[in-house]
């Protein structure tokens, strides 16, 4: 059967090869075929952006910014909208043209650099032309894909600090130099590798970034129990990561009768001081981004995804589904507005007066709120409790969660782990244990939650504090073990980041990325000890005897 589109960025492509026909999480071909353009016009803006640099042209903030924005807009689960996907080519294509003139001198620029072509046939005959499938070197292939999945996952880490005002120009001139080596056949597969450690070193400071926009926006994470269950109000729910969006929500619904939730990597806004004066901030709904067919539609009320992490939605709350930022879903009314726009969420509101109350699905609360601030608070019991052996070991299971029922793997592997070792987490993937009844040790819950994916720099901090205190020559030799579930980009620069601070013996599952070629998969293990899962029964001798 011949290929409709090729994509392999997830954990969830189809046979842990490639979505050749359909995407696994919805994606029509037809928009696989504009992402993969939008990447291919955008290095050759980056191309443009880093000559001109080396001329000492100043680059405008907002040209950044549409780099960052295009290679969030592409990540999984984001956007659907093959509309968007045109308008964002051709906005780059005038960009570049802009930029061209600026230029000294064109001959030595590639053809992404040079390539203009604004007819919807012309660019669905390139993007066939320049897909991943175009590097035809197997390991060379496999790592400008690792490459670029990290550029993505970073890029996803600039837009939300942008939004809050924060900005790194070194990380961005790193993405966009290295958008231009992408293009370059030039570069050996050693030359690649090294890249590939360089991606994970800016992705340190991609994470230090959004890090500081958000404490310093919202304060530092406390300890925090977020209820489960729902009031007699109307509410909005909100899904995806944007702390400003639901800011912004919250003060519009003040004195309205509209309570607002959290839903999946929300969640931890509830950790956050800022948001704690809201008194119709009321709760988290629902669990991890893969139930939410079910879960939106017992909420009853409108539902507004921010960024990654929707699911085509069932015709039963199409109409509630509202989208802004990079996200995108035809059919769903999409809310405007970039950087230090305020958006108008009326019309939301509007429709939850209108809606009966979310049906209730559970009970109860989570505990959460342990970033690296609140950690290093609790300091000095965590040592204690190390050194009079009642933690003998840390478990990092941060990560994403999905739908594949190998997944439950993680939650028997939380129910399996000895009494005496406690859970650091941050992502979706928490939505496998975080709500089970693991205990405590010494008043130190079981299981730690620092936040969203984006949060998992707050993991790294905790792991160095811990190596510091100890007086340790390597985080290596710390009492810690990595059993990481991934399934998207963002993942995939937390891994490269990990590896950039020399941590080893990682493990990932429930697969491993299918964009890593046999040689270059030898590398990481070989370099860095990287391997799967197995089952539990064997991964705890392995982790524990």
């Amino acid at each position: 059967m011949e290929n409709k589109m090729f994509c392999y960025q997830c954990q969830e492509t189809a046979g842990c090869q490639g979505c050749t026909q359909m995407g696994v999480c919805g994606k029509t071909p037809e928009v696989a075929a504009m992402q993969d353009l939008l990447i291919y016009v955008t290095k050759g803006l980056a191309e443009i952006t880093t000559k001109l640099r080396d001329e000492k042209v100043t680059i405008e903030k907002k040209i950044n910014h549409l780099i960052t924005w295009n290679l969030f807009t592409t990540i999984t689960n984001a956007n659907f909208d093959e509309a968007v996907f045109i308008e964002r080519i051709k906005n780059t294509l005038n960009v570049k043209k802009e930029l061209l003139k600026k230029l000294s001198t064109h001959s030595s620029l590639s053809k992404a650099a040079i390539w203009e072509e604004y007819d919807i046939a012309q660019m669905k005959k390139k993007a066939a032309e320049v897909g991943v499938l175009a590097t035809e070197n197997e390991d060379v292939r496999s790592l400008r894909e690792l490459i670029t999945y990290g550029l993505k996952g970073l890029c996803a880490y600039l837009k939300h600090a942008n939004v809050l005002e924060k900005e790194n120009e070194a990380v961005d001139i790193f993405v966009q130099e290295t958008l231009m080596k992408l293009l370059d056949d030039s570069l050996s597969v050693d030359d690649l590798i090294g890249l590939t450690l360089q991606t994970g070193k800016f992705g340190v400071d991609g994470m230090a970034l959004l890090d500081d926009a958000n404490t310093s926006a919202y304060g530092n994470p406390e300890i925090t129990s977020v209820n489960l269950g729902v009031r007699a109000n109307p509410g909005i729910l909100v899904s995806g990561h944007d702390l400003r969006d639901i800011e912004m929500l919250l003060e519009q619904t003040q004195g309205t009768g509209i309570d607002v939730y959290t839903h999946s990597e929300m969640l931890p806004a509830h950790y956050y001081p800022a948001f704690k004066k809201y008194d119709n901030f009321v709760g988290n709904y629902g669990n991890a981004w893969w139930k939410q067919k079910e879960e939106f539609e017992s909420f009853n009320g409108p539902i507004l995804m921010t960024t990654n992490c929707i699911v085509p939605p069932k015709s039963s709350y199409k109409e509630r589904l509202f989208t802004t930022g990079s996200a995108g879903m035809v059919g769903c009314k999409h809310i405007p507005g970039s950087e230090g726009e305020k958006k108008d969420f009326k019309e939301l509101i509007n429709l939850a007066k209108t809606c009966q109350p979310p049906t209730e699905i559970e009970t109860g609360s989570i505990v959460g709120g342990f970033a690296h601030n609140q950690v290093f608070a609790l300091a000095d019991k965590v040592v204690d409790a190390v050194k009079s052996g009642a933690i003998k070991k840390f478990v990092v299971m941060a990560g994403c969660d999905g739908r594949a029922k190998s997944r439950n793997y993680y939650t028997d592997f939380a129910k399996a782990l000895p009494k005496d070792a406690v859970i650091l987490t941050a992502g979706c993937a928490k939505y496998k244990y975080i709500k089970l009844d693991l205990g405590d040790i010494g008043g130190i819950p079981r299981v730690l939650d620092a936040g969203q994916c984006n949060d998992s720099y707050s993991l790294v901090l905790i792991a160095l504090k811990l190596q510091e205190i100890f007086g340790l020559e390597s985080v290596n030799d710390l009492p810690i073990a990595y059993n990481i579930a991934w399934y998207e980009q963002k993942a995939v620069i937390v891994l490269l980041s990990l590896l950039y601070l020399g941590v080893k013996n990682i493990h990932l599952g429930p697969t491993l990325p299918a964009f890593l070629s046999p040689n270059v998969a030898n590398v990481l293990v070989e370099n860095f000890g990287i391997a799967g899962i197995t089952d539990v029964e064997n991964d705890m001798k392995l982790f524990f005897e």
